[in-house]
């Protein structure tokens, strides 16, 4: 869910730029025995994937986020409820805690930028 609000882009050796739609498939045809393939949104880049072809073959991949869809809905959870319980309770460090999952999400966004869009093998 949270690559669709993102406009992700596979560049191939350096000049091929093809947008990838949500949940479509996308056939990329490359011409020669080696490829270079890098997904970006913009901001957040993958390290190049190095692909050599011996023969005519072909190669299936997933493009996913560090944030899969159940963290997002279990960490959203989790600050409503903290954040609810601490607002009744009047306890001020349930509404402190409530933040942690919204600070590590915010981690893995800005900071671990290398690592938040990778390239899965299917």
């Amino acid at each position: 869910m949270l690559l669709s609000f993102l406009h992700v882009r596979v560049i191939v050796n350096d000049r091929d730029i093809y947008p990838l739609p949500n949940d479509k498939p996308v056939v990329i045809e490359v011409k020669g025995d080696e490829a270079k393939l890098v997904v970006t949104d913009g901001f957040h880049f993958t390290r190049p994937l190095q692909l050599n072809f011996k023969e005519p073959s072909y190669y299936n991949f997933k493009i996913v986020a560090a944030i899969n869809d159940l963290q997002l809905l279990g960490g959203s959870a989790l600050l409503v409820i903290l954040y609810l319980l601490g607002f009744l309770t009047g306890v001020f460090i349930l509404k402190l805690l409530s933040f942690l999952p919204l600070l590590y999400f915010l981690f893995l966004y800005y900071i671990n930028r290398r690592e938040f869009i990778r390239v899965a093998r299917v």
